[in-house]
């Protein structure tokens, strides 16, 4: 029975996480196709800040979901924390009352009689009287998430299914071009359509109510009109809608970002508010709601002391209160590195200066003389296609300027072993090689790898520096952080010339490498799961 009228609850206060899980330029999520590489980690502050409140139960949370994403109980599946609890704006748009996900097959849509399936390699096509008909595209998991349909060779429509196992929306088309966008309820009618040309919203008079659910119970609203400016205007009424229940102890922890921030400036106001920061997702003084935000903010959190100083830099005395959470926690993971014949050397080169890059690879290149073992890892976050060679192409530029072997830095290929055995020829071997790692998995086992980290950046990566602390890897810094004790578990270089004394002070022997590796884990007992809760309870606290 639906009910009218939501009591709020007098129980303890509860935190709200609103993450910033965008596609680019649009309010939905970023799920892919299977076999499509996937081009920036899902990783962020929020997914990190829900893990750790997953795992602690410190608080009762929820998350608090205003994108389109039709497949998200896979992506809490793909981070851990499949059974999070989350409160989705579009389900409440859309008027879905499923939770679960449901097993669904492509081959129980109402397909016409005598199509023919064709299973290729990334998908499967659909065949109708020699004309392809449709094309069905697959999620991680093997879920289906899309179905295009053609007419004459020409996409007509788009359907895109929810992992629960309904259509969730689908796209029109004309000239191969969207006309409109509809979003279904679970019966399939539209409830909401999305006009290309504009981004005008109408919504569907015969289904011109919304469904609010708190707590287990039931409201629904109608629409205070038909017809809205953009999709964001529909999302900011629906949201408020559900803020009017949340209690006046509950505190709302919003990831900032440029979608969502003057929508989250006018909903939140009155809210015991943290805004979280993390890396360079939000570049302050993009407007100035973001600016107002900041100063009507009950904390600002931040990932580093560094992105704390810029926004003070930034905001000036606007902040009041602002401190640092690392969102990523520390435990103590033994890597593989002593195991291995070779001493490998991580060094991140994403956004590293041209002139550090080629003092950087001059110095290593020189350094095998010293030390034969040595190996290089050039690391970078960036997938696309064909990166990996143009850095080994940079690589050899340098080698060769610099008169050394540019045969280090080569793809490493298969020996040619002749009949009786034996290498035919004796082959250079490679020195330099390309780390392209994506998600945290890989860099992860990237790093159990690696004896060392050189990375001579402005502003050394986070998770990195975590990992390292994590896995007793000594860390060589150009800029110094809350992460490397100078002299303990790494060095700081300010000075260039100073790096070959580095390198060989942690290689020569073990005895160093072991004294860094215990410095490392004694500085990542301050960011255990159990001292990152504290730092949260501190500022939760704080919120009176």
């Amino acid at each position: 029975m639906e009910k009218q009228q939501v009591k709020r609850s007098t129980k303890e206060a509860m935190l709200y996480f609103i993450p910033a899980w965008y596609q680019e330029g649009q309010w939905c999520e970023n799920e892919q196709s299977w076999y499509a590489r996937r081009m920036r980690s899902e990783f962020d502050d929020t997914v990190k800040q829900i893990q750790l409140f997953h795992r602690s139960k410190a608080l009762p949370y929820r998350i608090l979901l205003l994108s389109f994403t039709p497949n998200f109980r896979h992506f809490l599946h793909r981070q851990g924390v499949f059974h999070a609890p989350y409160w989705s704006c579009f389900d409440a748009i859309q008027g879905i009352r499923k939770r679960k996900p449901a097993v669904f097959s492509f081959h129980n849509l109402n397909w016409p009689d005598g199509i023919e399936f064709i299973y290729t390699p990334f998908v499967v096509t659909a065949w109708l009287s020699g004309k392809k008909y449709a094309q069905i595209s697959f999620g991680e998991d093997g879920n289906p998430i899309r179905v295009e349909l053609y007419q004459n060779g020409v996409i007509s429509r788009r359907n895109s299914y929810d992992d629960r196992g309904f259509v969730s929306s689908t796209v029109l088309y004309q000239d191969e071009k969207p006309l409109y966008e509809d979003y279904l309820n679970e019966d399939g009618k539209w409830k909401l359509r999305c006009f290309a040309s504009d981004g005008h919203v109408q919504i569907n008079p015969q289904y011109p109510e919304y469904l609010i659910t708190y707590q287990g119970e039931e409201l629904k609203k109608p629409f205070s009109r038909l017809v809205y400016r953009d999709i964001g205007e529909v999302i900011a009424e629906v949201f408020a809608a559900y803020l009017d229940l949340t209690g006046e102890s509950d505190i709302f922890c919003a990831a900032m970002h440029e979608r969502h921030a003057g929508l989250l400036e006018n909903a939140l106001r009155g809210k015991k508010t943290v805004l979280s920061f993390f890396g360079d997702r939000y570049p302050l003084g993009v407007h100035a709601k973001g600016s107002d935000m900041i100063g009507r903010a009950d904390y600002v959190i931040a990932d580093s002391k560094e992105n704390v100083r810029n926004i003070k830099d930034r905001e000036g005395s606007s902040v009041i209160k602002i401190t640092d959470i690392s969102p990523y926690d520390s435990r103590v993971d033994l890597g593989i590195s002593q195991q291995l014949n070779v001493q490998n050397i991580l060094v991140p080169v994403d956004g590293l200066e041209d002139g550090v890059f080629t003092y950087l690879i001059r110095q290593l290149g020189e350094y095998f003389a010293e030390n034969g073992d040595a190996r290089v890892h050039l690391f970078t976050r960036k997938a696309d296609y064909g990166w990996d060679e143009q850095l080994l192409e940079k690589t050899r530029a340098v080698l060769r300027q610099a008169g050394l072997t540019e045969d280090w830095a080569v793809r490493e290929k298969a020996p040619v072993i002749a009949e009786n055995n034996v290498d035919e020829t004796e082959s250079v071997p490679v020195k330099f090689f390309v780390e392209q790692c994506v998600s945290e998995l890989e860099i992860s086992k990237c790093m159990r790898e690696q004896r060392l980290i050189a990375d001579l950046r402005k502003a050394p990566d986070l998770y990195l520096q975590i990992t390292a602390i994590s896995m007793g890897i000594p860390q060589i810094v150009r800029t110094g952080t809350e992460f490397v004790e100078h002299g303990k578990n790494g060095m700081i270089v300010r000075d260039m010339p100073q790096l070959r004394g580095a390198l060989t002070h942690f290689l020569a022997g073990l005895a160093n490498w072991n004294q860094a590796m215990v410095c490392a884990y004694e500085l990542g007992k301050k960011y255990t799961t159990d001292r990152l809760i504290e730092k949260w309870k501190e500022v939760f606290g704080s919120l009176g």
